[in-house]
């Protein structure tokens, strides 16, 4: 079973900068998606961004266009999210989530099997 592990989270000032790391674990990765999603208090778990572990094709939720990279590692087995321009609205959650594509779209918590614990991000005004 894929395991993954978040970190990288923390309190930043807004306009500043943060990179995520995912380090995952387990069977081979070939075919799988990897994804970002973030939980704020009080709201659902909203997509972020994805990329294929085979290819690097990425997608990003629209609201974080421009300013939040995806990238992936596959000698090291990592995923990375940086974040560019932080604002208070950014603060949440961050999982990572690995899944196989399948009949759910990138962007749905449904084409994902495996989840990380989180990290605390909290962007300070």
């Amino acid at each position: 079973q894929v395991q993954l592990v978040e970190s990288g989270g923390g309190l930043v000032q807004a306009g500043g900068s943060l990179t995520l790391s995912c380090a995952a674990s387990g069977p081979t990765f070939v075919g799988y998606i990897m994804g970002w999603f973030r939980q704020a208090p009080g709201k659902e778990r909203e997509f972020v961004a994805a990329i294929s572990w085979v290819g690097g094709r990425t997608i990003y939720a629209d609201h974080v266009k421009g300013w939040f990279t995806i990238s992936r590692d596959n000698a090291k087995n990592t995923m990375s999210l940086q974040i560019y321009s932080l604002k208070p609205e950014d603060t949440a959650i961050y999982y990572c989530a690995a899944g196989r594509p399948g009949s759910a779209p990138w962007a749905n918590t449904r084409a994902y099997q495996a989840w990380g614990q989180g990290t605390q991000v909290t962007v300070s005004s």
